[in-house]
């Protein structure tokens, strides 16, 4: 599948949403953190998927605010997974080039989460081949409200003017203020929302969704998302014959 794959088109920033990992687990008659520990092999699939295709940044969806509201019991788990996980992980990804990242509201974890984060991202900080941009405790209405906050009080201080308002400004203002927008958004599990992830960021991505429950997602079907996205004309408003006087 690999060799069908245009290296000339391959999609600079990738997002999951990694979704069915409960679903998973109850059809193997467990409980659903035995479907998030299983699911560590897919997030590994997909960060050397992404580096052998020339992927620049991967986010992964992790951990949304509205996880908060999930019974204490899995939520604790979760967590210890998260810093087992980092621990356990960060020495191979920064062997290999990657940079860790966190986007989110990150003071809401707990402190162990939050130490062994920020020695995650100081560990791999020099590293430049892949950008894996793990989003926890994070909301994308909650990262456009910070947003405005900021402005308004740069606003009040005299420091901003409404004309200084602008697309690009408001880009610089949120949590991926040095990543670029993805060009290619994959969710599992055959679910069809978006699940308040990267709301302006995707004013322009193409999605892509497949039944497949995260703990099952492989190189293959991330190959698969990335040959459908190749097949995808993208026109930013304008219209075919425009795109391809553009691209010859």
């Amino acid at each position: 599948m690999k060799e069908q794959i245009n290296p000339n088109n391959i999609p600079k920033h990738i997002a999951i949403i990694m979704d069915g990992n409960g679903r998973w687990a109850k059809k193997q008659g467990a409980a659903r953190i035995f479907g998030h520990r299983n699911a560590l092999k897919a997030v590994r699939e997909s960060v050397e998927g992404s580096m052998e295709l020339g992927v620049k940044y991967l986010t992964l969806y992790t951990f949304s605010t509205e996880n908060w509201n999930r019974p204490k019991l899995e939520i604790d788990a979760l967590m210890q997974l998260l810093v087992s996980t980092i621990k356990k992980e960060t020495p191979d990804l920064h062997k290999n080039g990657v940079r860790i990242n966190a986007i989110g509201d990150i003071s809401s974890l707990p402190k162990g989460c939050q130490e062994e984060l920020s020695w995650a991202m100081n560990y791999t900080k020099s590293n430049s081949k892949l950008v894996l941009n793990l989003a926890l405790s994070y909301s994308g209405r909650a990262e456009i409200i910070n947003s405005v906050q900021k402005m308004v009080a740069a606003a009040q201080s005299g420091a901003l003017k409404p004309e200084d308002i602008t697309e690009d400004f408001i880009s610089k203002s949120l949590y991926t203020a040095e990543i670029p927008d993805p060009e290619l958004l994959i969710r599992t599990s055959g679910e069809k929302r978006i699940s308040n992830f990267l709301l302006w960021q995707i004013a322009y991505t193409e999605l892509h969704i497949t039944d497949t429950l995260w703990p099952d997602f492989r190189q293959k079907h991330l190959f698969e998302a990335v040959l459908d996205y190749q097949k995808r004309e993208r026109r930013f408003g304008k219209i075919s014959e425009q795109v391809q006087s553009q691209n010859s």
